[in-house]
């Protein structure tokens, strides 16, 4: 059963699709503020968020690109701001669909269902020889071997990989794992499992986990 996280503070509203997806198929939670989704979504995994933007704390834009730099989570806006400005934003972000209210129920139903079944076959992120299982939580090497790496080294791996080419800080890393931003563990952190995913990684591959001195860490996949 996929289990969605329902971002929306019109509580009205929010019971009501929670009541409609339950009854198509979906463990669905509902969070009325940025806050509690960022709390829910560090506690389980989901496969989807529907995102309002006008949210009480601050806007479900914020708790999206938290979501999309920590999770595999697919995304959906759900939301009233509608202009071409706010559409785009949302799918720089990495939104899987924008859908503007009012909306129709069964076209939103149709829309979700698109969405979770095209997420049914991108659970696995191929990148430099090695292949990541985000459902399982395994890293497969080119000689089909499958190993499982500490539930944060494999965390960190992600982060890089969906980052390349792009190097990413100590800082970014930690940001993007933790979210209690005002209690982050040191950066050495990170350090420990860049080292402990080369031991995972061998010889061979270990040297695609670069370090660019000074600045932090990035994946080269090519």
């Amino acid at each position: 059963m996929p289990a969605v996280l329902l971002v929306e503070d019109d509580p009205s509203l929010g019971r009501s699709l929670v009541e409609r997806l339950e009854q198509e198929g979906y463990q669905t939670v509902l969070a009325t503020s940025c806050d509690e989704a960022t709390g829910l979504a560090a506690a389980r995994r989901f496969d989807l968020a529907i995102v309002d933007i006008g949210l009480p704390d601050r806007s479900g834009f914020s708790f999206a690109r938290h979501l999309k730099d920590s999770s595999n989570t697919a995304l959906v806006f759900l939301t009233a701001m509608n202009s071409a400005e706010y559409r785009l934003e949302g799918f720089e972000i990495g939104a899987d669909d924008y859908i503007p209210k009012p909306f129709h129920l069964k076209e939103l139903l149709l829309r979700i269902a698109r969405v979770i079944d095209a997420r049914k076959i991108s659970k696995l992120i191929s990148s430099g020889g090695v292949t990541l299982n985000m459902e399982a939580r395994t890293l497969q090497l080119p000689d089909g071997s499958t190993c499982t790496p500490q539930q944060r080294d494999f965390d960190v791996l992600a982060i890089l990989v969906r980052a390349q080419p792009k190097v990413l800080t100590r800082r970014e890393i930690l940001q993007a794992l933790f979210v209690d931003q005002r209690e982050l563990p040191t950066e050495r952190t990170i350090d420990n499992s860049i080292v402990r995913l080369r031991e995972l990684l061998g010889s061979e591959l270990q040297t695609r986990l670069h370090s660019v001195r000074g600045v932090g860490y990035r994946w080269q996949g090519e």
